[in-house]
């Protein structure tokens, strides 16, 4: 018998510290490197957006990957990449956690919308606030040290 899965998630993670340093003219190169990295590990993207100081990923996890191992992976290789390219100056790296959030297909047309509107969304909402947000939402606990 075959594998079937559908395992939709939205994977959100900041640059260190939350410093703005996705500078806008060079997203979409990163976005695209990203998208590259999931392809490879078989993965479904549906959208990639963020802002200066944060990225989501709504995609579909292959059976195969484990979560964690991806995310590495995909800050791993982006670090190397944004340092290689040069492509955002004031980059020090990538913060240590994540947030990933599974959701079901039906929900999957409004967080795609959700993720392409990052930039309009938070002219009303900082990406902390965002972030408690989904992890009420989720009715996860979480420990205030690790937003500053």
């Amino acid at each position: 018998m075959s594998t079937y899965t559908q395992i939709l998630y939205q994977l959100i993670f900041s640059t260190k510290y939350r410093n703005p340093t996705l500078l806008k003219e060079n997203r979409a190169d990163l976005y695209n490197y990203m998208h590259q990295i999931l392809l490879n590990k078989d993965c479904f993207v549906h959208q990639i957006g963020g802002i200066e100081d944060h990225t989501h990923i709504v995609f579909a996890l292959h059976p195969s990957v484990a979560l964690a191992d991806l995310v590495r992976d995909i800050k791993l290789s982006t670090n190397a990449f944004i340092k290689e390219k040069a492509i955002f100056p004031h980059f020090e790296g990538w913060q240590s956690g994540y947030g990933a959030f599974t959701y079901s297909v039906a929900a999957k047309k409004n967080l795609i919308a959700y993720v392409k509107n990052q930039e309009e969304h938070h002219k009303t909402q900082n990406s902390t606030d965002e972030l408690k947000e989904i992890l009420k939402e989720f009715q996860i606990e979480y420990d205030e040290r690790y937003f500053f």
